[in-house]
């Protein structure tokens, strides 16, 4: 980082940043980490044109995969993004059955330079190394703010044709989703697991062509969220995006080594009503089948942190506190630690993968029915945005309130804490209101 140079601009909105760069460098590539200017969500993130990538698909039994975490360990410095896809946990655990994912398992790129948007100052910074990007970067800056055109760059995602509820299609339909659920309890019952994230999904044909960018300005709007953004894939994961407005922190390591984790479980929907709403969060903090739920993954985390943490340094920091988004109400813990000093973050990734809110507990077993249950692979739903800034420090989400596009296709996912006394009805009442913002967010 010798020659890094950091630069301060007068502010311009993300978007027209992200559909000037799209104009310039082409969509393929871009990455948008996205927030809400939340406690959790104080930095916005662009970047186009990517230097190089890494990227891996299928499972250890094919002959040409690779494995993604083995990838990630040849990444020594530099600004990275991309996604984690759920199926990676083939490489941590191969003697588990997985299902193949068509979408790569790891899409990461090196971008440089890069835009940061400081959503409390209301800052512009643009970061890098290269000098001629930097240089071909701050004109572009320059130019937007002389003409801050947002004509020029028009809001073509409220013109085009947006996607109808009747468009999609459900995998696993309510009826089905509650059998689903039987099998899990009955899976509880003999003590074969403790508890298991049940997932079903939807489909749509990409008729209307919607471009990632289009998809994502849609999805920002009506579902703003700490841990969103948008990563569309180039190279040998071309036609290929993930788009997100999770709300859910996985993994964060900081320069020193410091660790944190947000785990998320327990869900209620908001309301307009302001009675209502507040009823619906007192109904979470009082739920005991909430908090048993998130307690038990709490539990999983602290172990999954202690493989690769310091002595005695892993602590639960808030246990089961209630934080509230534009579309639904959470309980949220978090758990800290210390990375242990011969370890890496890629270390910690892998002892904590998959993520045990959007598993289960044990995990591996868990994965092992969630398996023989879901019709497909969930690819990057239940994965991870990852983010490696310039000065080592990790961070990254769980994919979760996500939408991939894959080629001609869109795919939405919704899951839902399967414990002893869940109810089944209930359960899929909770999934249809979880996936039902994202649908509508879209038409």
């Amino acid at each position: 980082m010798n020659n890094f140079s950091r630069k301060l601009f007068q502010w311009i909105d993300p978007l027209i940043v992200a559909k000037k760069l799209i104009q310039i460098y082409g969509e393929p590539g871009l990455i948008w980490l996205d927030s809400d200017g939340s406690s959790n969500g104080r930095w916005t993130i662009l970047a186009a044109d990517p230097l190089e990538y890494l990227c891996s698909r299928g499972l250890p039994t094919d002959p040409s995969a690779s494995n993604p975490f083995t990838l990630l360990r040849t990444i020594h410095s530099g600004h990275w993004c991309g996604w984690l896809g759920y199926e990676a946990g083939a490489w941590v655990e191969p003697q588990n059955p997985w299902k193949n994912s068509s979408m790569a398992t790891l899409w990461i790129a090196r971008h440089d330079p890069v835009l940061k948007f400081d959503l409390y100052k209301h800052e512009l910074w643009l970061e890098g190394n290269d000098q001629k990007r930097f240089l071909e970067t701050e004109n572009l800056l320059k130019d937007l703010s002389v003409s801050n055109n947002k004509e020029e760059l028009s809001d073509k995602s409220s013109h085009s044709k947006g996607i109808s509820k009747r468009e999609w299609k459900w995998l696993t339909d309510q009826k089905e989703y509650q059998s689903n659920v039987d099998i899990i309890k009955e899976h509880i019952q003999i003590g074969d697991i403790f508890q298991a994230n049940l997932s079903a999904c939807c489909i749509s044909k990409n008729n209307h062509d919607q471009r990632p960018i289009y998809l994502f300005e849609r999805l920002r709007k009506k579902c703003p969220a700490p841990f969103s953004g948008l990563a569309v894939g180039s190279g040998d994961a071309i036609g290929e995006s993930v788009i997100s407005s999770s709300p859910e922190r996985f993994l964060k390591v900081s320069p020193s080594k410091d660790i944190e984790t947000r785990p998320i479980k327990g869900t209620r929907p908001r309301d307009t009503n302001p009675q209502k709403d507040s009823d619906l969060a007192a109904d979470l903090v009082c739920s005991l089948k909430d908090r048993s739920e998130n307690i038990m993954i709490v539990d999983l985390l602290r172990n999954d942190l202690g493989k690769v943490s310091q002595y005695g340094t892993v602590d639960v920091t808030q246990l089961v506190g209630l934080e509230t988004y534009s579309q639904v109400h959470h309980l949220t813990s978090v758990i800290k630690g210390k990375l242990s000093s011969q370890k890496t973050w890629v270390d910690l990734l892998e002892a904590c993968w998959p993520g045990g809110s959007i598993s289960g507990a044990p995990k591996i077993r868990a994965c092992k029915r969630l398996h023989e249950i879901e019709p497909i692979a969930r690819g990057p739903y239940c994965g991870s945005f990852l983010h490696l800034d310039w000065n080592g420090q990790f961070d990254s989400n769980i994919l979760i309130r996500s939408l991939m596009v894959d080629k001609g296709t869109l795919r939405i996912h919704g899951g839902c804490g399967i414990v002893a006394d869940s109810d089944p009805s209930n359960e899929a009442e909770e999934l249809y209101w979880k996936i039902m913002p994202l649908i509508e967010s879209l038409q």
